[in-house]
């Protein structure tokens, strides 16, 4: 079974997943690559972790995912959030943070194995469809980076995730990110679940014990090293 870890709030969780970061960053010796979702459910993970850490010169915050033909001046951006949460708290140069390039998706898990691989896989679920990056349910176990049509179910969470949209249309339909397969690949991995909004959500994930392919978060289940971290409200 994944182990699953509760926590009173989600600044509470946020403090104790920076502070196993900041120790699996210094395990190594060598780039440390750090799986990073945008969206809410880590924000208090990145600003506990700018709050506490020296410098980290050999983090390397590699992306989930990016709208496909958005730039950083869009609200919804995945760069401006990379921008804004981790490379300037953080203090990270330009070459600290990656994000996958929509005219050659394949590159960016070249570009990982090369990198020797993520130390660390931080992971967000949706709150209706169990979706991980852009991956939507039905995709395969072991899908690489990749250009996707985003469910409508995921563009409907990113309303919520995104307070600029305004209506279903605004969001956008395409987008390129890792695979479940990329993520599988990772040598830890730690889904983060917090507020009401998502126990529903929680409540379907702790009620498999193996991956299902329509709901593509439980691939936490089939990972040596997976645990599932939740706030008191998003507790079954």
């Amino acid at each position: 079974m994944t182990r699953v870890l509760a926590f009173p709030s989600p600044d509470e969780l946020g403090r104790k997943l920076a502070t196993e970061i900041l120790a699996a960053y210094g395990r190594t010796d060598g780039p440390f690559l750090l799986g990073c979702p945008g969206g809410r459910s880590l924000r208090t993970t990145y600003r506990a972790l700018a709050a506490s850490a020296p410098a980290l010169p050999r983090l390397v915050a590699v992306l989930m995912d990016e709208y496909a033909g958005a730039t950083v001046d869009d609200h919804f951006s995945c760069r401006r959030f990379a921008e804004e949460e981790l490379a300037g708290p953080l203090g990270l140069r330009e070459d600290q943070v990656w994000l996958p390039d929509e005219s050659d998706p394949a590159a960016y898990d070249e570009r990982i194995a090369a990198a020797g691989g993520i130390g660390l896989f931080l992971l967000a679920s949706g709150a209706s469809d169990g979706h991980v990056a852009f991956v939507p349910p039905g995709s395969r176990r072991d899908g690489a980076t990749a250009l996707v049509e985003l469910a409508e179910s995921t563009r409907r969470d990113n309303l919520a995730t995104f307070p600029g949209f305004t209506a279903l249309a605004e969001v956008p339909r395409r987008g390129v990110s890792v695979g479940l397969g990329t993520i599988a690949g990772a040598r830890s991995l730690r889904l983060v679940m917090h507020g009401g909004d998502k126990r529903a959500a929680a409540a379907r994930l702790l009620a498999l014990d193996r991956h299902d392919p329509e709901w593509p978060a439980s691939i936490v289940h089939e990972h040596a090293d997976a645990e599932i971290w939740l706030d008191a409200k998003a507790l079954p």
